[in-house]
């Protein structure tokens, strides 16, 4: 047999080999769920959607979990701490606690910087959440730590910055970088920062 016979047979046999392809996936398969079918679907694999459902219902890590523990022992009611997933935790608290919570933060915890803050609409319980997503530069162990430290005001059906309540604390004399983050809340919610 010649070598040109062998390698056509060769390559005809890796053709053969190859040839029982899969078929593509059903594009049923990759389809968009409404939100009924997405409920539906949660719901056949027996996870609770309701909103009393914890954030993250594992144990909470070492590390977030001593970061939880610090800010729950000194402002006890006055805040929310939640394990959210590793490396990240979120404080929830009332906007007349917002600036001392924000100071011991910076001060005590060493969170040194906002990342960004972002505003989010409720029309529904007529509020607006603001959340700032903090972290530190400068603490080699929180890197990559998101801290979120979010509060809510009312949403005003018809806003009147400045004299209405959705009037809240500036965390920009506690982290300079929130500035520009708060005037954007502003301009899309409304939201008065002060000070």
């Amino acid at each position: 047999m010649t070598k040109k016979k062998e390698k056509d047979e060769e390559s005809s046999e890796t053709t053969d080999a190859h040839s029982d392809k899969p078929e593509p996936a059903d594009t049923d398969l990759a389809k968009t769920l409404t939100k009924e079918e997405a409920r539906k679907f949660y719901e056949e694999k027996g996870i609770d959607l309701s909103p009393d459902v914890p954030i993250h219902p594992q144990p909470i890590p070492e590390f977030e979990k001593s970061i939880s523990d610090k800010i729950a022992s000194i402002f006890g009611s006055k805040v929310t701490v939640d394990y959210v997933r590793p490396k990240r935790v979120r404080v929830s608290t009332k906007k007349e606690d917002i600036l001392d919570v924000a100071y011991f933060i910076r001060d005590e915890l060493k969170y040194d910087h906002a990342e960004s803050v972002a505003g989010t609409d409720y029309p529904d319980s007529k509020e607006i959440e603001i959340i700032y997503h903090l972290g530190s530069y400068t603490d080699e162990q929180k890197g990559g730590q998101i801290l979120s430290l979010a509060t809510r005001v009312p949403r005003e059906d018809i806003p009147s910055p400045g004299i209405d309540k959705s009037r809240t604390p500036s965390l920009r004399d506690v982290f300079y970088s929130v500035e520009f983050h708060e005037r954007e809340c502003f301009e899309m919610f409304g939201v008065y920062f002060e000070g």
